[in-house]
């Protein structure tokens, strides 16, 4: 893990102690920086789970990620500094049915109290939330709340609605490997359905989704539709941070 050039890619030069304020602002910083995004399966590109690879391609290609590669690399580089990290796997209830269990990667922080720490569930909070507050957590205009459940599950609600649930049983990062792939080749999965990626900013969020651009503030919505594959390169690079060089997005 070379930590100085990870911090470099997410602009950070705060405290490096672990802490909650460093986690926070670690989170943060990760968050505004490195997008959501499922280009590589639209690229003919896999996904996979080696951190060596997941590293050159956040962090020295500067791409994004989804929840295995963002939150699998946050975890390694959260380690390196100090903290104790345990991952969980979630199953996303966003649906009904629910997806199945390892669909999403979660971490547990440990410090005076344990934190959920997640990089990788694309328009969510910015900030880590205690995980030991029932309560509702105020994060970026939104209302979070992590309740418990049976068979010690607990379960993420943003603005009221279940996000994803969770039991805290700590993975290792090799069993989430069949979700990684079966998410990626599946027709069922939203993931091969259209090219998607989602950067947090100091007030909102920008999304790419399809030909779509989205941009959100305090102020509203608004929605653009992009002329073609050119401007949805454009954008991607611009808006996104994301150079894909001479590789095309398969056409849809």
């Amino acid at each position: 893990m070379d930590v100085d050039a990870y911090l470099e890619r997410i602009s950070y030069d705060g405290s490096r102690e672990p802490s909650e304020g460093t986690l926070a602002d670690l989170h943060r910083a990760h968050m505004l920086a490195v997008p959501f995004e499922n280009l590589d399966i639209h690229l003919g590109v896999e996904n996979v789970l080696d951190p060596e690879h997941v590293f050159d391609k956040i962090v020295t290609r500067r791409r994004g990620g989804w929840c295995y590669e963002l939150n699998g690399l946050f975890a390694l580089l959260l380690e390196a500094l100090g903290f104790a990290v345990t991952r969980y796997s979630a199953a996303v209830v966003l649906s009904d049915p629910p997806s199945p269990d390892f669909a999403h990667l979660t971490l547990r922080v440990d410090l005076d109290r344990p934190w959920l720490a997640d990089v990788g569930f694309g328009a969510s909070f910015t900030r880590p939330l205690r995980l030991d507050d029932e309560g509702d957590q105020q994060r970026d205009g939104n209302t979070y709340r992590v309740t418990s459940g049976a068979d010690w599950r607990m379960t993420l609600h943003e603005n009221g609605h279940a996000q994803y649930a969770f039991a805290l049983e700590s993975r290792r990062m090799e069993e989430f490997a069949e979700m990684c792939a079966l998410q990626q080749t599946s027709p069922g999965s939203h993931f091969v359905q259209a090219p998607m990626c989602s950067l947090a900013t100091e007030d909102g969020r920008e999304s790419l989704a399809g030909m779509r651009l989205i941009t959100t503030t305090p102020a509203g919505r608004t929605e653009r539709e992009l002329a073609n594959a050119e401007e949805r390169t454009a954008v991607l690079r611009d808006v996104f941070g994301v150079d894909l060089g001479r590789a095309r997005i398969r056409a849809l």
